[in-house]
C-alpha cells in the first residue's frame, strides 16, 4: 500500500489518493463517503484540487497504516512553537 506521509506539516497528494483507493479496490462513492466527501468532491480531489488538511488527515486516519495514523496523532498533539 503507497505510504500517506501525512502529518501536521506535509500534504497527501491526488496522485497518492487515487493509488491508495485503487489498491483497496473501492470506487469513487465507497472510497469517499467513509470521511463524508462526496463522489465530486473527491474525484475533483484526485484530478488535482488542493485537498484540505482536514480531509487529508481523515483520509490518512481511515485508509494509512497504523503507524501513519499514530504519527498524525502525535503530530497533532503537540504544542506548536
Amino acid at each position: 500500500m503507497p505510504k500517506l506521509k501525512s502529518t501536521a506539516d506535509r500534504s497527501v497528494s491526488g496522485n497518492a489518493v487515487f493509488s491508495l483507493r485503487k489498491k483497496h479496490s473501492l470506487n469513487q462513492h465507497d472510497f469517499w463517503s467513509r470521511i463524508s466527501v462526496t463522489q465530486s468532491g473527491g474525484s475533483r480531489y484526485e484530478t488535482g484540487r488542493n485537498i484540505p488538511k482536514p480531509v487529508q488527515h481523515l483520509i490518512t486516519i481511515a485508509y494509512g497504516d497504523e503507524a501513519e495514523a499514530l504519527a498524525l496523532f502525535k503530530s497533532l498533539r503537540t504544542p506548536q512553537q
